[in-house]
């Protein structure tokens, strides 16, 4: 058992028969009342974001986690395909757990989390940023690197991301794996 000053982002807690991570909190103390604990939480099991409120000093349940290297190997259509690169076990999870699974390449290294007391999976989270080469996208044109014009472009895993006016196909691009954005051009 915590309480609301324990509060962290990353922080997991059990609540309302779910299991949530805490994305973003805020203590607030109003000059008229009691102290309380704006939150945001995402469901691991789901990926839904809910906002919720603490008062202060409330008692809320702490899940021990778990953070474990796997290797990403195959898709087979239905689901994900990790191993375990110490032990050679294989895991094979649904897209459901993995936020923006179409950005993962074959052999990159994603963080699995485990309910540390059940040895169950909970999400995946990729790597803050990938490499991806350009597999289709508009030819662009000499001198559009002026503006902030963004264009779509097919990368290799199949998932498209905006990038730039001057990537051309067979560019590789470093995108954030958080929120599918093109972050540099990369020199292969």
């Amino acid at each position: 058992m915590a309480s609301t000053s324990d509060i962290r982002n990353g922080l997991c807690i059990e609540y309302s028969h779910d299991i949530f991570t805490i994305v973003e909190f805020q203590h607030v103390k109003p000059g008229k009342g009691n102290a309380f604990v704006r939150t945001k939480l995402k469901s691991l099991t789901t990926g839904r974001v809910i906002e919720n409120t603490f008062p202060a000093g409330h008692k809320i349940d702490t899940v021990r986690v778990e953070r474990r290297e796997y290797q990403y190997l195959y898709n087979d259509g239905e689901t994900y395909n990790f191993m375990n690169n110490e032990s050679f076990e294989e895991l094979a999870l649904q897209e459901r757990m993995i936020e923006n699974a179409d950005l993962l390449k074959e052999g990159s290294i994603a963080i699995i989390l485990f309910h540390a007391d059940k040895e169950m999976p909970l999400s995946v989270e990729l790597p803050s940023n990938m490499v991806l080469e350009v597999t289709y996208t508009e030819p662009g044109l000499k001198g559009d690197t002026a503006t902030n014009t963004l264009k779509a472009a097919t990368v290799e895993t199949g998932a498209e991301v905006r990038v730039p006016l001057f990537v051309n196909q067979g560019d590789f691009i470093r995108v954030d794996t958080r929120d599918r954005s093109y972050i540099e051009r990369v020199k292969q």
